[in-house]
Parts: structure tokens; sequence; C-alpha cells
């Protein structure tokens, strides 16, 4: 499978690479030059025509990227960058796509604060804050795009807080939920292997985490559906001797 990495020099990309490199050919992209022994390019999302040349020849699309605090960068990256990776996919018959986020593109900060058990198949309620808004708007453009491109599946992991595996911190409970690196490295490796017909829709959103006990969110989902079992809990976080 020749896989195409959108945003891929960012925190999460490299870690995507040292994973998916071993079964499958990568082609990385971000908006700045980036030294690989992979085939790369330089893409910015916002720019249609780019996105459209990258994607050619591909099986499957990643989106990694992202701009936070940039009001018009932002829109043009988490917006218009879905649009336009969207778009390719459809023009280059491509079936499977996996987009990113924050888990506040679908709960925002008034639900997080009032509410237990939050759940990616929620009613989206983002937060305010530009990101969350601008990938809020990114999610609906790829679920649109389900809808009226029936070939077309994405998968969106939305993620809070990731942590080193071996991060030597203890007593440092949070009530969002986190990921280490590694394990999210193989969480983008079971949403390549899944099979698409197996996903109960062609838009699904999912919450990776690891095992975390506060249960302010659920995530089962990502568990049943991929059969994602993260290895790293960080136990040391959140209890107590």
């Amino acid at each position: 499978m020749k896989v195409l990495l959108l945003g891929a020099n960012g925190y999460m990309g490299p870690h995507l690479v040292k994973v998916l490199e071993k079964s499958y050919q990568l082609r990385i992209t971000d908006v700045m030059p980036i030294e690989s022994e992979h085939e790369t390019m330089v893409v910015d999302v916002a720019d249609l025509n780019q996105v459209m040349e990258a994607t050619g020849g591909m099986d499957a699309v990643i989106n990694c990227s992202v701009l936070r605090h940039d009001r018009k960068l932002a829109f043009d990256v988490s917006t218009r960058g879905s649009y336009n990776t969207m778009r390719a996919a459809v023009d280059h018959k491509i079936q499977r796509v996996i987009q990113t986020g924050p888990w506040t593109a679908t709960n925002g900060q008034m639900i997080f604060d009032l509410d237990f058990e939050l759940n990616p198949d929620s009613p989206p309620s983002p937060s305010t804050e530009v990101y969350a808004l601008t990938k809020s708007l990114g999610q609906e453009i790829c679920k649109v795009f389900t809808e009226n491109y029936h070939s077309l599946y994405v998968q969106c992991y939305l993620f809070s807080i990731f942590v080193d595996y071996d991060d030597p911190r203890e007593g440092c409970n949070s009530n969002e939920f986190q990921l280490s690196w590694r394990d999210t490295a193989e969480l983008f490796r079971l949403g390549l292997e899944v099979k698409l017909t197996d996903l109960p829709s062609r838009f699904e959103i999912f919450y990776p985490s690891a095992n975390l006990p506060h249960q302010k969110f659920e995530f089962d989902k990502a568990r049943k559906i991929l059969g994602f079992v993260p290895r790293d809990n960080f136990e040391k976080m959140w209890q107590k001797e």
C-alpha cells in the first residue's frame, strides 16, 4: 500500500514514519522541505493543486497537518486543507483517509466541565478556540464527502495529550486523556489495516487513549472496531501506592 502523509514533519509524523515504513511505501510531505530516505514533497495543504499532485498514485492518505493559533492560517490548514484532502481523494479514487484533530472538535470545554463519559459520537459541540473550531469544520467537510461519495471512508482520530512511554512522572493525574507516541503510531497502522467494510459507517470518529480510570471519556470504540490495545497506561500517574 502506498500511503501519503500530509503535515508529516510535526510532532506526530516522525513517530508514524518509524512504524509505517516497515509495511508501507510512504510519501512524506510538509510545508517545509524534509530530509528522509522516503519520497518527500513540499506541500501546503491549503493549496489544492499541491495536494492533488501529492495524492496521485496513492492508496491511502493520513492528514496530520495542523496550525493552532493564527486565525487565517488555522482555517487554511484545518478547514480548507480538509476540503483539499477530500477533493483529491475523490479525484484519485482513494478510499481510505485518516484525519486528525483535538477532542475539543466534538466536545468543547463547557461539555467537558459538566459531563462524564464523553464520547466521539456525541452531537458536535466544539470549543470556541480557533484550533477546535477549524478542525471541527474540517471534520464536517470530511463527513459530507463520505455521504456524497460512497466509496470514500474517513477515520477521524481525536487526541488530547501525548506522553513518552517512559515518562517518569508520578501522581500527575489528568481528567483529559493521553497516549504514548509509540501507541499513537500503532493506532495508525491498525487504521490502515482495518477492512473498510468492517467500519460501522463511512465516517467514524475515535478517541484513542491509554486505559485511564476517571470515566471522563469513553475509549472502547477504538478497541472494538480497530482492535487498538494500548501498551502504555501510565499507572504511576494515577495509581496510589
